[in-house]
């Protein structure tokens, strides 16, 4: 008698069927850590921001006329998921925002930072959970 070797057709569906189901857990939970991984731009370029707003007012007495080219705090460019951009200087405070890119994934995510190292998550997107007190780092709204 001849020995039949090679896997029958209900083996294969099996190791299939564990496949399709590892892959349906494991891919959204990549994802999600690739966008956490993302969120680091706009922090770390926020409380650099800050760091040298805080300089230009030590120079200048105030914030006024920052965020420009030519300043200690120019805007930083070449920045690949965010967006930022002083959307309040006044004599004695500011306010730095960092908007998520659409077309990079982040959509919906907006960051902001204020004197006294005030941190503020100000919208996430849907199935996130935000927290105004603190920069967002996980979809259950913790810090």
């Amino acid at each position: 008698m001849k020995k039949v070797t090679g896997f029958s057709l209900v083996e294969l569906m099996i190791v299939v069927a564990i496949v399709g189901m590892l892959a349906a857990i494991v891919v959204p939970t990549y994802g999600e850590y690739v966008q956490r991984g993302k969120i680091a731009e706009a922090t770390s370029q926020l409380a650099t921001m800050a760091v040298k707003l805080e300089q230009y007012f030590q120079d200048n007495r105030t914030y006024s006329g920052a965020c420009a080219a030519g300043t200690t705090a120019p805007l930083p460019s070449g920045l690949q998921y965010f967006t930022l951009s002083c959307t309040s200087l006044t004599s004695a405070t500011f306010t730095v925002q960092a908007t998520g890119i659409s077309a990079k994934g982040m959509g919906g995510f907006t960051y902001t930072i204020a004197p006294n190292n005030v941190k503020a998550t100000t919208s996430v997107p849907a199935g996130w959970s935000a927290n105004a007190a603190c920069w967002v780092t996980r979809k259950d709204g913790s810090c």
